[in-house]
């Protein structure tokens, strides 16, 4: 007899997380637990956003697309889904929010709710430009530094035989080897738990499973310096 629980058992399950808000208090519990171990520290914070594609197809009982996803542009082509935002401890690289919003949505209006009040830099790419006049953030995080990186083709014309471009230069390298922490962590949800695509209808449904899969990415990055703390 199969010990794996039944497919209804399954989903009763997924829709009770959902429905009380668990995905977000699971994330909250894990990093909690990683806090009081001095694995996360929370002094600065890297953002990043992630396209995810969503079913295209108008195949079904509506014959529309799913609702609350939407088409954008990037890099010249065309992609349907949602959009998962992400704030990351720039120290650890382990995520501490997590918010999503359609694909069409500009990354800059989710910078706020990504922040907590412990931060003092924030690194972000160029999608993020403009971000300090945001009314949100200046009610919310008006003292907050903001490291935000330059446009690709602004670096190339960069003159690096003049000592100030140089400077310019070396601190865009310092701004990316920062923002590499935020990637990460999509990196972990896509290869280990082959998270590729939307799997449900809705943004309510997707971003309960992405609190639970960010959860798990941040034990999963940290597992042997967890485990060389029990052997100790």
């Amino acid at each position: 007899m199969s010990r794996l629980p039944h497919e209804s058992t399954i989903l009763q399950f997924r829709h009770m997380l959902q429905a009380h808000g668990l995905g977000q208090q699971i994330l909250a519990t894990v990093n909690a637990k990683l806090i009081d171990r001095d694995l996360m520290l929370k002094t600065g914070t890297v953002l990043d956003a992630k396209l995810i594609a969503g079913p295209s197809s108008t195949k079904n009982d509506k014959g529309g697309r799913e609702p609350e996803m939407h088409q954008t542009k990037k890099c010249n082509q065309c992609h349907f889904g949602m959009k998962a935002h992400i704030g990351v401890d720039a120290e650890s690289g382990l995520v501490h929010t997590v918010t999503t919003t359609a694909a069409k949505a500009d990354n800059v209006t989710q910078a706020h709710a990504l922040l907590h009040v412990e931060e003092e830099l924030v690194f972000a790419d160029s999608g993020y430009r403009g971000v300090e006049k945001c009314e949100e953030i200046k009610e919310q995080h008006p003292y907050v530094d903001w490291q935000i990186a330059m446009m690709s083709d602004e670096r190339k014309a960069l003159n690096k035989t003049k000592p100030s471009h140089a400077l310019r230069d070396k601190l865009e390298k310092l701004k990316t080897s920062d923002r590499f922490n935020a990637t990460h962590p999509f990196q972990v949800i896509k290869c280990q738990f082959v998270h590729l695509k939307t799997r449900y209808r809705g943004l309510a449904k997707n971003t309960s499973q992405l609190l639970v899969m960010f959860a798990l990415s941040n034990l999963w990055m940290v597992r042997k310096r967890i485990l060389q703390g029990a052997q100790a």
